[in-house]
């Protein structure tokens, strides 16, 4: 059995913000401006082709907890 808590990945810290936040009548907001990807071709190995991609402006991700509001 695994004790490691620690955080790795930016998917796993998001979801450790929601999970704090849920509840608490808070808001997560993400601005990432002018982003570059890079997202891989395929999963598995270390020489795997990416596509890079680009974007210009910005793109916010906001999530709120609506349960409990009428």
């Amino acid at each position: 059995m695994s004790t490691d808590t620690a955080t790795h990945t930016w998917p796993q810290l998001a979801g450790g913000l929601y999970d704090a936040l849920t509840g608490r009548n808070a808001e997560i907001t993400y601005d990432f401006q002018n982003m570059e990807v890079f997202v891989p071709a395929k999963t598995g190995g270390e020489n795997v082709e990416h596509a890079h991609w680009k974007l210009q402006g910005v793109l916010k991700i906001r999530t709120q907890d609506l349960s409990g509001q009428a």
